[in-house]
């Protein structure tokens, strides 16, 4: 693993949420984009380095959704980029570690992701993030 890609934060508004971030940064939201397949819209910060992901429900049966009901807003996951997230997936599966999706799919801003169950993670979601390299 490289780095922490982003922390992704579950909101109820994202457009209460960008401004109450844009008033926290000093900054406007760079990018919103809307992931269908996982029922979400997301909004991305950048403070320094890192980025801040605010993820908001487009639909009940969205893992977000039964998150808030669940637990309130609040962070989500911490994602980590990683060069090779196959190749990841197999060594934490070969840890014990248990993955929700083992085949990476699309996420949002441009990367493939795969999540690990946060009861064999203390309780935290994990998503590894890796980009995606466009054919030119």
């Amino acid at each position: 693993m490289n780095k922490i890609e982003h922390i992704g934060i579950a909101v109820k508004s994202i457009d209460n949420s960008n401004d109450l971030f844009k008033k926290l940064f000093g900054e406007p939201n760079y990018k919103t984009e809307s992931v269908e397949s996982e029922g979400v819209k997301t909004s991305f910060f950048k403070v320094g380095n890192n980025k801040i992901e605010l993820l908001e429900a487009t639909n009940e049966e969205s893992p977000i959704a039964k998150f808030i009901a669940k637990k309130g807003e609040g962070i989500h996951h911490i994602a980590f980029d990683v060069d090779d997230i196959e190749a990841e997936v197999k060594r934490l599966k070969a840890e014990g570690f248990v993955i929700l999706n083992e085949t990476p799919k699309k996420g949002a801003d441009n990367k493939l992701v795969v999540f690990l169950h946060p009861k064999a993670t203390n309780g935290v979601l994990i998503e590894l993030c890796q980009e995606i390299v466009l054919n030119e």
